[in-house]
């Protein structure tokens, strides 16, 4: 089954000829990165207000040919570990191709992983960053991952299966989140670099305990804490920041923005 574009005309523009010239600025002006790229986060707001950092990011990252897409489930619908389990994502204009044999692997490896397609109808997290990697690698196979499960220890959990499935396979992890909403671009900042700092040091729990405790609203801390651990399990061994922005840089409000953080794990 195929995912039809939902928010398209929305998020970005309803049209190849149009979304594609507005991602490939996006992208201008980076240099690919020599080393893998094991796991990369962008954020998933309006191509007008986030863009800039996930282009900018992805066109940094050094990505392998299939990755597993890992967003958050804001709509609340369908199961805590959501696996697209085959089919392709559509984009105006455009697809990219679920690997529908990695994702049987998942699914069998992990009972907490279900084949479903309810929590993906309604959430714009993946969909919103496909454009981009599909600027990126038009031939690039995706395993989409709706992350709503809050307990650490089911996370972390997945995130050893899934790490030998991926065991002889060259996969990388496409996290999606914004960072913290609707606090004053000086504040938003602030608890944005604490959470940074978490991610920067590989340690996934650490992110975890820092934004519960803090209250920073990260909408992607679950599949980011997933994505971590996967990836430390898969040999990551440095972070680093590769673009930041806040909405208020975009319509002048600094009293009331969203973080935006691009994050490349290597």
């Amino acid at each position: 089954m195929d995912r039809d574009p939902v928010f398209a005309g929305q998020f970005y523009a309803d049209s190849f000829d149009q979304w594609l010239p507005v991602v490939r600025c996006c992208m201008e002006g980076e240099t690919r990165a020599d080393a893998l790229t094991r796991l990369v986060m962008v954020p998933h707001a309006g191509h007008v207000f986030s863009g800039k950092v996930a282009g900018r990011t992805l066109a940094q990252a050094n990505l392998t040919d299939t990755v597993l897409l890992l967003g958050p489930n804001h709509t609340g619908l369908g199961a805590p570990l959501a696996v697209w389990p085959g089919g392709r994502w559509l984009l105006p204009g455009a697809e990219l191709a679920v690997d529908g044999e990695l994702a049987a692997a998942i699914l069998q490896a992990e009972p907490a992983c279900t084949a479903d397609r309810a929590a993906h109808l309604r959430e714009h997290s993946l969909e919103v960053v496909l454009p981009f990697l599909w600027a990126a690698n038009p031939e690039l196979r995706i395993v989409p991952i709706a992350v709503g499960d809050p307990r650490t220890g089911v996370l972390a959990g997945a995130a050893a299966k899934i790490a030998e499935v991926l065991s002889g396979r060259v996969v990388s992890i496409v996290v999606s989140s914004d960072m913290n909403h609707f606090a004053s671009d000086e504040k938003t900042r602030r608890v944005d670099q604490r959470a940074l700092d978490a991610i920067l040091g590989l340690n996934p729990m650490e992110l975890y305990g820092t934004v519960r405790g803090e209250n920073i609203s990260m909408c992607g801390v679950l599949p980011m804490t997933l994505g971590m651990h996967l990836a430390n399990m898969l040999g990551a061994s440095t972070a680093r920041v590769a673009a930041y922005a806040t909405s208020g840089e975009v319509n002048g409000d600094l009293l009331s923005v969203v973080g935006y953080a691009g994050v490349i794990v290597e």
